[in-house]
Order: C-alpha cells, then structure tokens, then sequence
C-alpha cells in the first residue's frame, strides 16, 4: 500500500513527523516501518512533550545506583548488599474502557519492570482516582478496577500494602489508575536492558504474541472520546499465573549466567524493547517475526502481520539476549516452567533493526531513530496561566461562615468518599501474601514491608491530593513529595527516593501544560530538600474528555529505608491518659479542603498553608522524637484535617480523646482545615516534660488527652469512637449498589 502523510495522521503521528521520519530515513517508510515510529514516537513511548522539563528533576545522588531512565526502574541501596528497585506507572486509558482488564495488566506490567531487572517484587500500591461514587458509571469502574487488582496481585503473589483513592467529578469519565511495586535484588544480580555482542542470540520468552494490546501506546496518547470504546483491541488482556511462572523463570536464568541483557515486552511490544536494548547497546539486530510464538494460525487465515507482531502488546513476554551457544541453556529454563522459548534473531553491528517475515526483510530502521533520547522529537510546548487563576483569586475565607454545629459537620466530613475507610477495596487484596507486611495489625502512615532475612524495612507510600495542585501546581506538587516524605518519617523511616506518575491533560492545551511545568518545577524543589532523588516513572498526558481535563494529579511513589524494623513508629492512640500534642504549627486555613470543597462547595480556593523550610524542620524534628523514644504515636494530618487525625488514630484500639480547640483559630479551621506540616503524637504523662524540653524552639501545642473510648471536643461530648467509626467504615458500601459491591466480592 501507498503510504502518505493521511496514513501517518490516521496513525497519530503530525505531518511534521512524517516528513521528520522520511529524512531521517532518506526514504518513504513503508507501512511497517509507519508503524513502529507511530508506537515509538506516540507520547506515553517517546516523553517528545515532557523531556524537557522532566530532565530539570534530580535524577541522581543520595543512594542511587543507576540514573534515573537508564534502566526499567529505580535501584537505591539500601546496605548490607541488598538494593531496593521500585517504579511506578499509568493503566488510564486502557482501565477507562474495560477496567477489569485495564487495571489488572497494569499491575502485572510493573511487576514486570521490576523482576527483568533481576528484583524480586515483594510489594504493591496503587493510586486511584474516580469520578462521583454515588453515578453508575463510577461504581462500575470503581468495581472493575478493584476487581482487575485484587485478582491479578492477589494470583501473582504479591501483597498489596497500600494505596490512596479520591473521588472527583473531573474523573467521571477518565479514571486514573496508577499502579507501583516495589522489589529487593541482591548486589551484583541486578540484570540490564541493554543488548551487546554482535552475533548474541536474541530470545523471545514468556506467553505466545496475540492481536490484544495493538497500538496501545498510540491509544494511550490521545483524549478519550465517546468513540473509544471501538479501541477495545488496544486494552491488552492478562494471565498472572502466566506472569507468576516467568517471575520465577526469569529469576532462574539470571542465576545462570548466561543472560547479557533482558527488557519486558510493555508499551509497543517488540518494536520497543527491541529498538531500545539495541540503542542503548549501540548495536543493532536481525528478527525473524514468523519465528515468533504466536496464538494465531497463519493456516487458519488469521495470521498475524508484521506490523501487528511489531506492536502486539500482549502480556507476560520478555525479550532476552544471551550468550551464544548458551541458546540450550536457556530454554531449559524456560521448558521447566511450561513457557515459550524461542530464538527470533541475533544482534548486529550496524545499529539498524531489520525484520523479516519468512525471509523477505518488512521493516529496516535505524534503532536509535526511534527512542527517547535519539532521533524521537523532543518540543517545547507554550503555556500560559489558567483562566480558573482569576476564580481562585477571589477567594476570601472570612465570607464562609464558621458553621454552628461542628458535629453536624464532622459526621458528613467522616463519610465523605474520598475521606471514609477504603475497607471495602482493602478487603478485596491479600495484603499478607509472601509474610511480609508488618502493618496489618499495627497500623503507621505508610506501609512497612519486612526485608526478609534481614531485621531491616522499607516504607512505601503513595502519595498526592490532586485538588491541592489544581489550586497551586508548584505548592500542590511540593506537598505531594512532602506528604510522601512525612508519612515515611511518621513510620519511622528515612525518605530515599521517588518514583513519579504524571497524570495530566492535553499538552497541546497551554493552561494544562502550564499545570505540568510548574509542577514539575515543585516537584523538583521538594525533592532537592529531602534528598530524594526521582528515579524515574511515567508521564501520562491526554486525560481528558470533551467536558475537560483531568485535576493535574502528579502521584509521587516514594520508598523509605528502616534499619531496624524496631524502629517503626505506629499511628495508633495506646493507652488511655497518654497527651496528646500537634508538633507544628496550627493555621486558620481551610482552603482547598475536603471541608470547603465538599461541603462548603468552594470550588475554587488557594493550596493550603505550607513553607517547604516548615516541612523540612518538621520532618527533622519528628524523626528525632522517634529516635529518642519520646512518643507513642505519630500521624500526619491530611485529608480532612485534625478532627479525621485523631479519629483514625482512636480505631485501631477503640479509643477517644478530649480535646480543646485553639483560641484565636476558627473552630472549624482548626478542626477540619488542612493546613500542611502538621503531625499529631501521643505522649506518656510521665514523659511529659522530657518531650517538651525535647521540641525546643520548634512549635506546638497540647491539646488534649486520650480518653476510654467517648470523644469530647471542648467540653461538648460527641459520642463514643465506635459510633464514628461505624460511619466511617461503612460510607463506601453505601454509596455502591449491592450489583456492583456484590458481582465485584463475588468473584474475588
């Protein structure tokens, strides 16, 4: 067929990338060759919209032992000949339109990045974002994506230890769905995705290619439509105990030697991970496409083409250079574990990529003409200031009256969505798969996972209130990292580094790329300050629908090191009588919180009070209280102010407080504002005047004392704590229909 600039525009690509192709070629591509560009250059392969500015973030330094985009994931040390690996990525689109599968191939594709690089995943999180629970269409999203989860971690064997989720209009239609592991490999085992040795065979491993999963990348990179839903074939389907046996497979060979260098098979398939080992080794390579385990019978009509083998993003696959004459070593490997294994080609010196379909050669391009860093565009995208700027300008707090029952309030603050238990999600992972969650009874602000054989941990959270960066993209995305931060120090961890997922509109919409850029530029001041270098992670733009863009949601991954497991600090009230003190410095700031959002109906507010030097003096201050053992609990106060902090911090042993309110503060402010840098920690009475004498000139305050089980809020009583957590716990299962609850617990 006749390829013009129409075939290039139906494939995504610009006119100007078309005429960028032919000259980088000297030639017209053909079909097959318009294609692997098209998955190379789309936006969720190349960054050709995001590279610039995601080159200011600090890609190395603290622990890092590889920078930051030269491998599949992060690697940190974290001592004793362990490395800790860890990356975060997006499911959106794909999770949008069949989110059972969506979901569920994002979890098995993170995983993969983690074990091609020799690790061992040992835990899971997700960050997830929907639009109104109480609308169909988000409780059946909401269903699937949990559903699609649980099922594929919960076979794989991976726990689930945390996560986050929040509910907002602008996610009706386009969820988002971000997925993190985390793995442990030993010094010295780590694997690259680099192939070199010119005439090294090259394998094809794992499940037989189908035509699910074609042209997601492409997919992945435009605005989701009403008319989205005919792209079905781009959402890939997945098998976890497929992904189980090639964890286990993959693992074993690398135990042999014989691997040179191994990538997953993830976004564009076999036209990625082939042009990307080739470029980063500076070689090239000859593939055989008909050599190619395939699920489709060329006999029975319906054999796969080149072009779809280049781009079949089907799941459970690995491409592996190994040493030659090593071919028989390897597949042994592979026939114990029942997998395909199959020699497609070897590596070249000539840095081009030529693939051949029963001997006619279908597709030669240069490897490094495709790749991020190489021949794929990089532009500098304008951006101006949003028009909701001269909204949120107006804001003035002191017109929103300060309510006459805070109760009223805090009983429909506590059942709000995005503030109420996750219990019916939680429930649905085995978050004690593989023994390793040390949270589960014990409950600390970000999830701690054993290292086993070893009396170290890792901290993991999630972390990043959306609505924070949609009022202020630099001070929301500051507070992301931060908050990641402080929820590892609350637990009793050290902050080592982060893994990002970018979630945004259309960049070609200069109000959304202005969201990006500064958030970027917040992103990366925050983590200079807590030196937390970015790993790396995935950039997600065209989240949007014909009503709009997505809130500009950069969901920052981070991992913390423990060095004692001994050391982990619990959010839990312990004992009745113990004082309870919010180290930091309270405000009279209710902007953009749940509570003016929600229920005041303050669309548009500032980002809440926070000095990045507060954060870090905080931060500093309460790791060090850990240390000396001055307190019983510690728990960053977040989504829904103090009064949800220290409702969360009574559940677990069914605990109360009493409590004074600060004069000179709005009651409501206080109680429900959510001003940043802020932690809540109990004290024994007896080490009263040790922590005081301790906090120095660093602020805070005591404001009450643990009780026996009923809450009182100056002087008034307002109930005992099982009543709130009865709201609180079941919130969710009441917004859901019992089709949806009942068919999503039904089939786990």
């Amino acid at each position: 067929m006749e390829v013009t600039v129409k075939t290039a525009e139906q494939l995504r690509l610009t006119a100007a990338e078309f005429e960028l192709i032919k000259q980088k070629l000297g030639r017209t591509p053909n079909f097959n060759e318009l294609c692997a560009f098209s998955g190379m250059w789309s936006e969720h392969c190349s960054y050709k919209n995001s590279i610039k500015w995601l080159k200011t973030l600090p890609r190395e330094g603290g622990r890092m032992l590889v920078k930051a985009g030269e491998e599949n994931a992060g690697l940190m040390d974290i001592g004793d000949g362990l490395g800790v690996v860890f990356k975060i990525e997006s499911h959106n689109h794909p999770s949008a339109i069949e989110p059972f599968q969506g979901a569920a191939t994002g979890v098995g594709g993170i995983h993969r990045d983690i074990f091609t690089m020799g690790a061992r995943p040992i835990a899971s999180l997700n960050s997830l974002r929907f639009g109104n629970l109480a609308e169909a269409k988000t409780q059946h999203l909401l269903a699937g994506v949990v559903h699609g989860i649980g099922h594929y971690g919960n076979c794989f064997g991976v726990p689930t230890v945390g996560g986050e989720i929040y509910f907002d209009q602008c996610y009706h239609t386009n969820p988002l769905v971000n997925a993190m592991s985390v793995g442990i490999v030993k010094a010295g085992e780590t694997v690259s995705a680099t192939a070199t040795g010119t005439g090294n065979p090259v394998m094809f491993v794992g499940s037989a290619t189908g035509k699910d999963g074609i042209g997601g990348a492409s997919f992945a990179s435009a605005d989701i439509t009403a008319e989205s839903t005919q792209e079905l074939p781009a959402v890939q389907v997945g098998d976890p105990f497929q992904e189980k046996k090639l964890l286990e497979a993959c693992l074993e060979v690398i135990q042999t030697g014989a691997v040179v260098g191994m990538q997953d098979m993830g976004a564009a398939g076999i036209i990625c991970s082939t042009a990307e080992m080739s470029a980063k080794g500076e070689v090239g390579m000859r593939i055989d496409l008909d050599k190619v385990p395939t699920r489709h019978s060329a006999a029975g009509g319906n054999g796969m083409k080149t072009w779809e083998l280049l781009l079949s993003e089907s799941q459970e696959r690995m491409l592996l250079v190994a040493q030659k004459g090593r071919e028989e070593e390897v597949k042994k490997v592979f026939e114990k574990w029942d997998l395909p294994c199959s020699v497609i080609g070897e590596v070249t010196d000539d840095g081009i990529l030529n693939f051949y379909m029963n001997g006619q050669l279908d597709a030669s391009i240069p490897a490094h003409e495709l790749v991020l860093g190489g021949g794929a565009p990089q532009y500098d995208r304008e951006y101006r200031e949003p028009d909701y700027f001269a909204e949120i300008k107006k804001y003035d707090a002191s017109a929103i009256p300060v309510p006459t029952n805070l109760k009223a309030v805090a009983e429909q603050l506590i059942q709000l969505p995005s503030i109420a238990s996750k219990r019916w999600i939680y429930n649905q992972y085995d978050s004690m798969v593989g023994t390793n969650n040390a949270t589960t009874n014990a409950p600390s602000d970000a999830p701690v996972v054993l290292i086993k054989g070893s009396k170290k941990a890792l901290a993991v959270t999630t972390d990043c209130n959306s609505r924070y960066v949609f009022a202020d993209p630099y001070k929301g995305a500051m507070i992301a990292v931060s908050e990641a931060a402080r929820n590892i120090v609350c637990s009793g961890g050290l902050p080592l580094g982060v893994t990002n997922c970018l979630n945004f509109g259309n960049p070609y919409d200069p109000q959304v790329y202005y969201q990006f850029v500064h958030a970027i530029k917040g992103m990366g001041e925050a983590c200079r300050k807590f030196d937390t270098p970015v790993t790396g992670g995935n950039v997600s733009f065209y989240n949007q629908n014909p009503d709009g863009p997505v809130y500009p949601t950069p969901t920052i991954g981070m991992v913390g090191l423990l060095e004692d497991i001994a050391d982990k600090m619990t959010l839990d009230f312990k004992e009745e009588g113990d004082i309870i003190y919010i180290v930091g410095k309270s405000t009279g700031d209710i902007a953009s919180s749940q509570y003016a959002a929600k229920i005041g109906g303050v669309e548009y507010s500032p980002a809440p009070h926070f000095d990045i030097e507060e954060e870090f003096a905080l931060q500093q201050k309460v790791a060090a209280l850990i240390k000396a053992g001055l307190i019983k609990s510690a728990h960053d106060t977040s989504e829904g102010g103090l009064f949800i902090n220290l409702c969360e911090s009574g559940f677990n042993r069914g605990l109360g407080f009493s409590i004074q309110t600060a004069p000179g503060i709005r009651k409501d402010a206080f109680l429900y504002g959510e001003g940043q840098s802020r932690v809540v920690v109990t004290v024994a009475l007896g080490a009263m005047l040790a922590f005081e004498q301790f906090m120095g000139d660093h602020p805070f305050e005591k404001i009450g004392v643990v009780s026996s089980g009923e809450m009182v809020v100056d002087g008034d009583f307002w109930g005992d704590i099982d009543w709130w957590q009865d709201k609180y716990d079941t919130s969710i299962e009441n917004h859901l229909s019992k089709e949806e609850a009942g068919s999503a617990l039904h089939t786990i």
